[in-house]
């Protein structure tokens, strides 16, 4: 407790008065003791509730199905086709099967992005933790799912059989550093993006009382608010598109999985 005084003593000494990415902190939901792998935190919380929202929406959209859909089954319906649809463009028929799996990792990160954009809450997809479980799971599971279906003939994913005999080599160093970086980018970039707008609109919000305590406020904070305003119908659209780009990607690493061939 006493280094986070310090701390916010330092800060304010300095004229710091606003902390962006304090909104990112883990903490205890109870307490203020250290952190073990059994505390609820709010991330575990957040988590909880996207999850919550994940089989609200199934539930209640299957629940009493009609010919004329409700507005939530018609929710339910529209991310059901929206999701297979994409899985089976990109993989195949016989990528359909692991439509389950697809789909369980996009609405996750639709809600938990979705719930982060309210005032108070907590973005779990901001941090690195959450989104590389994701996308380390992912590369797990694709890695051995190709290997399991295609044994050693999997490895024909980095020989590229096309190229000139002497560049093979090569392509096979480079794909395979390409397919080792994979859950890399494919974890920061999900995270990056949501850090990178709920941290801008924070900055913006820090503006947005100056004309209670400046003159200069009267420009300042309409400016803060129109930004305000349209950064957060931006990050809302981010929030469908991060989810949609981390589901794409992994349909196409599923691709490689079945089809290893180029």
């Amino acid at each position: 407790m006493k280094r986070k005084i310090d701390v916010a003593g330092e800060a304010h000494s300095e004229g710091l008065s606003f902390h962006p990415l304090q909104q990112f902190e883990v903490h205890p939901l109870f307490g203020d003791g250290p952190i073990h792998w059994y505390t609820i935190t709010n991330a575990t919380v957040w988590l909880l509730l996207a999850a919550i929202c994940v089989i609200g929406v199934f539930v209640l959209g299957s629940a009493g199905r009609k010919l004329v859909p409700s507005r939530m089954q018609s929710v339910g319906e529209l991310g059901y086709d929206f999701v297979r649809n994409m899985v089976v463009d990109v993989t195949g028929e016989d990528g359909a099967k692991y439509f389950p799996m697809v789909m369980t990792l996009f609405l996750t990160i639709v809600f938990s992005n979705i719930l982060g954009l309210l005032p108070g809450s907590f973005s779990p997809t901001s941090h690195i933790a959450v989104t590389a479980v994701m996308g380390i799971g992912v590369f797990l599971f694709v890695t051995l799912l190709g290997l399991y279906k295609h044994g050693m003939h999997f490895l024909g994913l980095f020989w590229m059989k096309d190229a000139p005999l002497i560049l093979r080599p090569v392509i096979a160093i480079i794909e395979l550093i390409s397919y080792f970086v994979r859950p890399v980018s494919h974890s920061i970039r999900l995270a990056g993006n949501i850090m990178a707008g709920h941290a801008v609109m924070k900055v913006f919000a820090a503006f947005a009382p100056m004309i209670l305590i400046s003159g200069i406020g009267v420009l300042v904070t309409p400016v803060s608010i129109l930004a305000i305003t349209a950064i957060y119908a931006l990050e809302v659209l981010v929030a469908f598109i991060q989810a949609y780009v981390f589901t794409i990607l992994t349909c196409v690493y599923l691709k490689d999985a079945l089809h290893p061939g180029h």
